[in-house]
């Protein structure tokens, strides 16, 4: 039965990030939307959605926590397993914090007051938003453009303080002395007592997230990319572990890629810039032969034409003769385009018009033209590919479509050839 009264969980998340269990007492378990509860404790080592920075994972009780939000003043520990809810009621609590996800969040926060105060100081440019996401972070810059030398400086910049194990102070301060500190950004209004993250020398922000107690443990940050954002820059980053993974997979795809092109790890992006080169010549010359073959394909089929219009002299521009050429490794991309060309030839050359019904056994695909203007080959094809399962439609002069099975196409194109 969900209590009406506000209940207070007194917050020990920020002196609490390591992977022994923590003992506590559940205040209430309540319903909540969607099949899901609502844990209130007594105490709490898991860190609630805010200041930009996600939710703290573990389990109460074995069971795994799916979000941690604070609402109303309540800090609501949310669990969405069905079968575990029931498990759940008042009373003793032990509190496991995926301590592995808080550190590597904490190193991502750490690193982004660093990152922002470092660009802060040397630019001046401040950080109007950030967004710490489980893969990669960003941050948006009030500059219209941030140089790739300028970016590596600040990079080089960010590694030197990390070097340096720069002290990282917490300041809790009533509203009335804040405005003693040199802060980057303004403070949030309505609090008794703003947080506020010191880093020596750097930067000033206040913060309610959950942060290291020097530079040194952030251990490395890694500038991925920089790119304009309306009108700021939006600059992508990676830290602590998070580096060493993004590494790990770089040398691991560059050793493929040095084996593959063989040569040296140094030497990998002007070997792919010469096998694009390459490559490249190689499509074009590949195109130009493929027109080739596709003309002498129309042309083949211009002359099966021809050769039908004569064995039937007293045909006329109402039955034009059919031609049925199935092409057991042709895709329907190189059909098209063999009709067209015959199409083209056929009417540049004045020649006795004709229906072309062409096939792709591999993609159990068609595609029908017609060189006889004012003909509409519908009537003449549509039966037979209605009767056999053909899926498709077209105009009076073309007409393309598809089959479930190899036996529906076959059976439509010996039809086709005696329409």
């Amino acid at each position: 039965m969900k209590n009406e009264q506000t209940k207070q969980t007194e917050r020990l998340y920020y002196n609490y990030a390591c992977p022994e269990p923590f003992y506590a007492q559940i205040l209430e378990v309540r319903a909540a939307a969607n099949g899901t509860a609502h844990i209130i404790l007594d105490k709490t080592i898991f860190y609630p959605e805010g200041g930009g920075q996600p939710a703290d994972r573990g389990t109460v009780n074995g069971v795994a926590l799916a979000d941690v939000q604070e609402k109303g003043g309540e800090i609501l520990h949310v669990v969405n397993d069905a079968g575990s809810i029931a498990a759940l009621k008042p009373g003793a609590a032990e509190l496991v914090l995926d301590s592995r996800r808080r550190r590597d969040i904490t190193a991502q926060h750490t690193g982004q007051h660093l990152l922002s105060g470092t660009i802060f100081h040397m630019t001046g440019s401040n950080t109007v938003s950030m967004h710490l996401g489980e893969e990669t972070c960003t941050i948006d810059i009030d500059a219209a453009e941030m140089s790739a030398a300028l970016l590596l400086d600040v990079e080089n910049a960010v590694a030197d303080a990390i070097e340096k194990n720069l002290p990282i102070v917490t300041h809790l301060c009533p509203p009335e002395n804040i405005a003693e500190l040199p802060l980057r950004k303004f403070p949030p209004h309505g609090e008794d007592i703003i947080r506020v993250i010191e880093i020596a020398g750097l930067d000033f922000s206040p913060c309610c997230g959950t942060h290291f107690a020097s530079t040194a443990e952030i251990g490395m940050l890694r500038i991925l990319s920089a790119e304009k954002y309306k009108g700021m820059t939006r600059v992508t980053f990676i830290a602590g572990r998070r580096v060493l993974a993004d590494s790990r997979l770089l040398r691991q795809n560059t050793a493929l890629a040095s084996r593959a092109l063989s040569v040296p790890l140094g030497e990998i992006g002007k070997a792919v810039v010469e096998f694009l080169e390459k490559a490249a010549q190689s499509e074009r010359r590949l195109k130009a032969l493929e027109e080739v073959a596709a003309r002498e394909k129309a042309l083949a089929l211009l002359a099966k034409a021809a050769l039908l219009a004569k064995a039937t002299p007293n045909g006329d521009a109402a039955t034009p003769p059919i031609v049925v050429e199935c092409y057991a490794e042709a895709g329907i991309a190189e059909i098209l385009s063999i009709g067209k060309i015959a199409q083209k030839e056929a009417e540049s050359r004045k020649e006795t018009g004709a229906v072309f019904v062409l096939a792709s056994a591999r993609e159990l695909k068609i595609a029908v033209f017609c060189t006889v203007k004012g003909f509409d080959l519908r009537p003449r094809i549509k039966p037979a590919f209605e009767t056999n399962g053909g899926r498709g439609g077209g105009s009076p002069s073309f007409f393309q479509g598809s089959f479930a099975a190899k036996e529906a196409l076959e059976a439509f194109l010996s039809e086709a050839a005696n329409c």
